[in-house]
C-alpha cells in the first residue's frame, strides 16, 4: 500500500468517528413490552407472567381458537385464494361484517348510510387513522386557534393513547378523572365535571368496556349522563373497542354504549380491534367506523370522509393485510362458524371470570389485609389491584412475578396451579411494605 492509499484509509476512518446518527438518544422501554422483556429472561421455573395482553389457557399457553383453525383449514384448500394487495380501504366484504357487529345489524345509521368504515392495523391503527383525520384540521370545531381538537383519555388508561396522540402533531392528550381509587370503581362525578369542562370539539376517548387498565366499566345509567355531556357540549366520541365479547361474553352486551351514542344521532368514531376476541393479535386486524349525525342527499360528507381516510391510509402502509380480514370476514358470514365463535368467547370469558373469584378468595382466605371486592366487581382481562409501585417490584424480585408498575394485572396470565402462588406473594408484599409506610 502507497503512502497516498495509507492517507485515504486513515482519512476515512476519522471521517468515520462522526454519524449523523450520534445524536440518536435510545427510547424509553415500553412499560408492558419491556416487562416481558425481563420475564423471558428471568430464569425462575416458578415465575409468572401477569402483564400480557392476551389470552391464555389454565396451562399458560397461546390459544389459537377452534373456530380460527378451522376457517385457516379452509383457507388453505381454497384455490382461488391470493395475496394480492387490497383497496386502501380493505375488505369491504369485512368493514361492511365489523360495521354490523359493533353497530348492530339493525343501526339505524347503517339503515340511513351515515356509516363508512376502514380497515385498520388493528385498534392502534385504527385510532391512529381517526386522530391524523383530526390532525388535518377538518373537524368543524372551535376547541382553539388552531383548528385542532384537543383529545381527552381516561386516567388512567391504555398508554398507547398518549403516544398516538402526540405522533399526530396534537396538543398532548388531557386526562379526564375515570378511576377511584378508594371504591376501585369509575369515579363519575369526576368524570362527568371534566367533561362537563372540555371545551366543545374535543375528542373523548372512550372504553366500550373492559376498560384497561382498570377493569371498572360505567353502568348504564351512567352512560344515559355521559351521553347528555356529549351531545350538550358538543363533545366528539372516539369509542376504543378492543374486547367486544371478551368481557362480559355477549357481544350485544359489550357494545351497549356504542350503540347507546350511535342511536342518539351524534357525530363519533369507533375504533375495533379483533386481536383479543377473535385470538388474532399477529394478524393486525381491525377497523375505524365513522358515524354521522346525518347526511345530505347525495352522500357528499360520507364520500369526502371516505377520500380523505384512503389518503391517509395510502401515506401510512398503502394497503392493509388480507389474511386476517379474510379469517374474520369468514367466522363473521357463515352462521355456523359465528356461533362456534360465540361458543369459543364465552369460554374465554368465563375462564377469566374464575380466575378472578379463585384470586379474590385465595386472598381473603389468606386474610390478605385490605378490601377484595374489587377484584370481582371489576370486568375484562384486567384488574386493578390497588398495590403499589413497591410492593409490585417486591413481588417481582423476590417471586419473579411480573406485572404493571401500576398494579395492573392481567387474569389471562392466572392459572389454577399459579393463584394460591400469586395471593401468597400479594399477602407478603402487602406486609413488607404496607401502604402507610
Amino acid at each position: 500500500m502507497n503512502g497516498t492509499s495509507i492517507a485515504m484509509t486513515t482519512g476515512y476512518q476519522n471521517e468515520r468517528a462522526t454519524s449523523v446518527f450520534d445524536n440518536v438518544q435510545p427510547a424509553p422501554p415500553d412499560a408492558i413490552l419491556g416487562l416481558n422483556t425481563l420475564y423471558r429472561a428471568d430464569p425462575s421455573p416458578s415465575k409468572v407472567n401477569l402483564g400480557v395482553g392476551a389470552y391464555r389457557t389454565d396451562e399458560g399457553l397461546p390459544l389459537v381458537l377452534p373456530v380460527v383453525k378451522k376457517v385457516e383449514r379452509r383457507i388453505l384448500k381454497d384455490t382461488s385464494s391470493n395475496h394480492e394487495y387490497l383497496p386502501q380501504d380493505g375488505l369491504l366484504s369485512f368493514t361492511k361484517l365489523a360495521e354490523q357487529l359493533i353497530l348492530g345489524e339493525d343501526s339505524p345509521a347503517i339503515n340511513e348510510n351515515r356509516v363508512y368504515t376502514i380497515q385498520s392495523l388493528s385498534g392502534t391503527g385504527a385510532i391512529k387513522l381517526c386522530l391524523e383525520f383530526a390532525s388535518k384540521g377538518f373537524l368543524n370545531i372551535t376547541a382553539n386557534s388552531n383548528n385542532l381538537p384537543y383529545v381527552y383519555v381516561p386516567s388512567p388508561t391504555w398508554p398507547n393513547h398518549q403516544k398516538i396522540v402526540l405522533s399526530c402533531r396534537l396538543p398532548p392528550a388531557k386526562d379526564y378523572r375515570y378511576f377511584n381509587h378508594k371504591t376501585g370503581g369509575v369515579d363519575i362525578d369526576g368524570m362527568k365535571e371534566d367533561l362537563v369542562n372540555a371545551p366543545p370539539g374535543s375528542i373523548i376517548i372512550l372504553h366500550s368496556c373492559a376498560h384497561n387498565p382498570t377493569g371498572a366499566d360505567l353502568k348504564k345509567e351512567e352512560w344515559d349522563e355521559i351521553l347528555n355531556i356529549i351531545k350538550t357540549n358538543k363533545l366528539v366520541p372516539l369509542f376504543d373497542s378492543a374486547y367486544q365479547g371478551f368481557a362480559s361474553g355477549n357481544l350485544d352486551e359489550d357494545a351497549y354504549a356504542i350503540r347507546l351514542f350511535a342511536r342518539s344521532k351524534i357525530d363519533m368514531f369507533v375504533s375495533q380491534s379483533f386481536a383479543k376476541n377473535m385470538g388474532l393479535y399477529g394478524e393486525r386486524v381491525g377497523a375505524l367506523t365513522v358515524v354521522c349525525k346525518n347526511v345530505n342527499a347525495n352522500n357528499d360528507m360520507i364520500n369526502n370522509i371516505k377520500s380523505q381516510l384512503k389518503q391517509i391510509a395510502r401515506s401510512i402502509y398503502s394497503s392493509p393485510p388480507l389474511y386476517g380480514a379474510k379469517i374474520v370476514t369468514e367466522i363473521l358470514s357463515n352462521q355456523q362458524l359465528y356461533n362456534e365463535w360465540k361458543m369459543d368467547l364465552k369460554s374465554m370469558s368465563n375462564r377469566i371470570n374464575e380466575m378472578r373469584v379463585s384470586l379474590k378468595n385465595a386472598l381473603v382466605e389468606n386474610d390478605t389485609p385490605g378490601n377484595w371486592d374489587h377484584v370481582t366487581n371489576q370486568i375484562g382481562m384486567f384488574s386493578f389491584t390497588g398495590l403499589t409501585k413497591q410492593q409490585v417490584l417486591y413481588m417481582r424480585e423476590n417471586h419473579s412475578i411480573y406485572m404493571a408498575l401500576n398494579g395492573r394485572i392481567s387474569l389471562a396470565g392466572l392459572t389454577s396451579d399459579t393463584v394460591k402462588y400469586v395471593a401468597d406473594a400479594m399477602k407478603l408484599a402487602i406486609i413488607t411494605h404496607p401502604k402507610d409506610s
